[in-house]
C-alpha cells in the first residue's frame, strides 16, 4: 500500500485529503508544519508527499528544497499545494524539484488523478525498490545501482543524484542553477561548469543511455528517451 505524506497546515483540509487517500487505498500520514513534514519525510520515506507552500515556520519552498537535497528523500514525488497560481509561482515550484503543482481551491477527484499519475510517472513504487526504466537505462533508486543494457554502471553518489533529477522529470528541462542546488545544496552564483564537468562524465560512463541527456543551450539539461 503506498504511503501519503500530506503536510498542510489546514487540519480540516489536512483531513479531508487524507479521507479521499484513504478512500483510493492509500496509507496517510498528516504534518502540520515543515519542520515536522521534514522529519516524517525522513522517518517513514513516504512514496508521495503533497506539500503546502504557506506553512508555520518554514515554507513550503524550503521544505521541498531540503526534501530534494536529502539523500534519503531526493527521489521521493512532491506535489504542491498553494493558493498561488500565478506562472511565476509554479515555476519557482518546479525549479524547487515539484513533480506537480496544484492549486487551491481544488477538487479532490482532480488531486486524486494527480496522485495516480505522479505515482505512475515514478515508476513501480509499490515498495521501496523503485525501479525507473528509460530505453537502455535501468536505475535502482533504492540501491543507487544502475544499469545500461544489462550491465551494472559505476556512478560516484553525485553522479547519481544528477541522474535521478533527470529521470524522475523525463522531458523537462533542468537549469544548470537548479541542479547545483538539488545536488549539491547550494546556490553557486560563480561558475556552473562544475555541472557540465560532471554531465560530461556522466554522459561517458552511460555510453549508449548518454545520447539521451540532451544540453539546451543557454540554459541546461534535459533527459529524453528516444
Amino acid at each position: 500500500m503506498p504511503t501519503v505524506l500530506v503536510i498542510e497546515d489546514e487540519r480540516d483540509l489536512a483531513d479531508l485529503v487524507a479521507f479521499h487517500l484513504e478512500q483510493e487505498g492509500y496509507h496517510c500520514l498528516i504534518a502540520g508544519d515543515g519542520n515536522t513534514g521534514l522529519t516524517e519525510a525522513r522517518r517513514h520515506r513516504p512514496d508521495l508527499i503533497l506539500l503546502d507552500l504557506m506553512l508555520p515556520g518554514m515554507m513550503g519552498t524550503e521544505v521541498c528544497r531540503l526534501l530534494k537535497g536529502g539523500e534519503q528523500t531526493s527521489s521521493i514525488p512532491v506535489i504542491m499545494l498553494t493558493a498561488k497560481g500565478e506562472e511565476i509561482d509554479r515555476v519557482v515550484g518546479f525549479e524547487m524539484g515539484a513533480d506537480d503543482y496544484v492549486v487551491k481551491p481544488f477538487s479532490t477527484r482532480e488531486l486524486m488523478l494527480r496522485v495516480r499519475a505522479v505515482l505512475r510517472r515514478g515508476g513501480d513504487r509499490g515498495g521501496k525498490g523503485t525501479q525507473l526504466t528509460l530505453g537502455a537505462l535501468r536505475i535502482d533508486t533504492e540501491g543507487h545501482r544502475v544499469e545500461v543494457a544489462g550491465e551494472e554502471v559505476q556512478l560516484t553518489s553525485t553522479e547519481f543524484k544528477l541522474l535521478m533529477n533527470l529521470a524522475e522529470r523525463p522531458g523537462r528541462v533542468q537549469s544548470r542553477e537548479v541542479l547545483l542546488q538539488n545536488v549539491w545544496g547550494y546556490n553557486y552564483l560563480g561558475d556552473t561548469r562544475t555541472v557540465d564537468t560532471h554531465m560530461t562524465r556522466l554522459r561517458t560512463k552511460l555510453g549508449v543511455a548518454g545520447e539521451m541527456i540532451k544540453t539546451v543551450r543557454g540554459f541546461g539539461y534535459k533527459l529524453e528517451e528516444a
